[in-house]
């Protein structure tokens, strides 16, 4: 295992009815006036606007909605947060959704602290935040994990460039998997494909050799397959639902990655399709997991063969090392079509082949990746997804 430093400074409260139980006692640390952030309108809806504003009623807190964050936030929008944050002389910021809203919210909480463009700031300076407003997340949809980090994936629609900005942690976040009982199954589908994609791309990642990370990764990744069968089965289900909802914080607080250099490589060829095509992150990379593995797994094909036996369950017996690991690989391909995701960017409704050269070109290329790869692979990779 490599040398690492671990700290988790998030402190979570999880379960049913965790917000009404806890919420109004956190916001005493605060200032009167709250951001309270959400997405397109759904938790006005479904109830939970009413719960929350509520409670931030009874705790004394003067409201200042933002609302409206998109799924794939903008740099626009963070911006728009940022300057209703200075003008409204904000306290602190509630974000109430899953990974966009918050993802919005921790770059707003850093650039509402500094007169530089964020953007700028780390991508051309390569300095980052250090200070931030206060927020706090409610999680609503779960699956990207995003109240456990301060990473957020935020699009910058001038630059067609959709990447990993660095902002606030959340100094708490509240979860309830009640809460994602209104969402569409396709969304829960999504975002559970998510949680196991940040699983995969952790384990594929360095060191070759099994360490503890990738073992407690494997339980996760199992844990998360057979939840979101049994939700799709059963979706008031609430014990699966909570399994979802805890895989999902497990595989981005950081215990999966100690001692890792992580992959990640799929997460980047998604971001940046969805730089040109706003597309749906977990049907995103369902399309391109199975693809990008079958063009890689030759280089790490003893990790390959273990995914395929301790993760899907498939017998080794009368199985070379590489038909093990491309074994591992189809089950993968058959879960995506078991679960409804799309298995090529054609079903998702991408069929415009002249963006994908342009997706390749601007991909991020990443460090730990079993294989590195070149934009022409990427390339390949792409054209080979539609």
């Amino acid at each position: 295992m490599n040398s690492f430093v671990y700290e988790y400074p998030v402190k979570v409260y999880f379960g049913e009815g965790c917000v009404e139980q806890h919420l109004k006692q956190l916001l005493g640390s605060y200032g009167k006036t709250v951001l309270l952030a959400y997405g397109g309108g759904s938790i006005r809806k479904n109830g939970i606007y009413g719960q929350i504003t509520a409670v931030l009623e009874a705790a004394g807190k003067t409201v200042v909605d933002f609302a409206g964050i998109m799924p794939n936030p903008t740099y626009a929008k963070v911006q728009e947060g940022a300057s209703l944050v200075r003008e409204n002389h904000v306290d602190f910021i509630l974000a109430v959704g899953g990974g966009s809203v918050i993802d919005c919210c921790k770059i707003v909480a850093a650039q509402a602290k500094t007169e530089q463009d964020i953007w700028e700031m780390e991508f051309s300076g390569h300095q980052y935040p250090h200070e931030w407003l206060p927020m706090g997340a409610v999680v609503t949809a779960s699956g990207t994990g995003a109240e456990m980090n301060n990473g957020a994936v935020i699009t910058n629609e001038e630059k067609k460039i959709k990447a990993g900005v660095w902002g606030a942690y959340a100094d708490f976040a509240l979860l309830d998997p009640a809460y994602t009982l209104s969402l569409p199954m396709e969304q829960v589908v999504s975002g559970a494909f998510d949680t196991l994609s940040h699983c995969m791309e952790t384990y594929f990642g360095k060191p070759d050799h099994i360490t503890l990370s990738d073992e407690i990764s494997e339980a996760v990744m199992r844990n998360t397959i057979r939840n979101l069968r049994l939700v799709i089965r059963h979706p008031q289900n609430m014990e699966a639902r909570s399994e979802l909802m805890w895989a999902s914080a497990m595989g981005e607080n950081g215990i999966l990655k100690i001692g890792k250099v992580t992959d990640f490589q799929a997460h980047q060829i998604e971001h940046q399709l969805g730089a040109y095509t706003d597309c749906n992150h977990g049907q995103g990379l369902a399309a391109i997991h199975p693809v990008l593995y079958r063009h890689i797994y030759e280089s790490a094909v003893g990790r390959f063969a273990r995914f395929a036996k301790e993760v899907w369950g498939i017998c080794p017996e009368g199985k070379n090392e590489k038909e093990l690991a491309l074994a591992g690989i189809d089950a993968l391909a058959d879960f995506i079509k078991e679960i409804g995701l799309p298995a090529s960017l054609t079903e998702m409704g991408i069929t415009d082949k002249s963006i994908l050269k342009a997706v390749a070109d601007t991909c991020n290329i990443t460090a730990g990746c079993c294989k590195k790869l070149n934009h022409d692979e990427i390339f390949e990779i792409l054209k080979k997804c539609l």
